[in-house]
C-alpha cells in the first residue's frame, strides 16, 4: 500500500496540490484515491498513539496502585501508632 511507504506529510501535500490542480474536478473525484490513502494514513497514526497512550495508561495505574498501597500501609502504621 501506498500510504505505507510515503509519509503522511507527503500525502497532505499531494491532496492539497491535487485540489489546487483541479479545483473543480475535486468535486468529481479527481483527488479521491488520495483522499483514501491520506485517511489510511491518519488511521495508521491514530492505531500508534491509541497504543502508545494505552502502555503509558497502564504505566500510570500501575504507578497510582503502587502509592496507594504505600499511603494505606502508612495509614495503617498511623493507627497502629495510635491504639498503642
Amino acid at each position: 500500500m501506498i500510504a505505507d511507504l510515503i509519509p503522511s506529510s507527503q500525502i497532505i501535500e499531494l491532496f492539497q496540490k491535487c485540489h489546487e490542480d483541479h479545483p473543480i474536478g475535486k468535486f468529481f473525484g479527481e483527488c479521491t484515491d488520495l483522499k483514501i490513502k491520506l485517511d489510511s494514513c491518519f488511521r495508521q497514526e491514530k492505531a500508534l498513539r491509541r497504543k502508545a497512550n494505552f502502555e503509558e495508561s497502564k504505566k500510570f495505574k500501575e504507578k497510582l496502585k503502587a502509592y496507594r498501597k504505600e499511603c494505606e500501609r502508612q495509614q495503617n502504621d498511623i493507627e497502629e501508632e495510635l491504639h498503642h
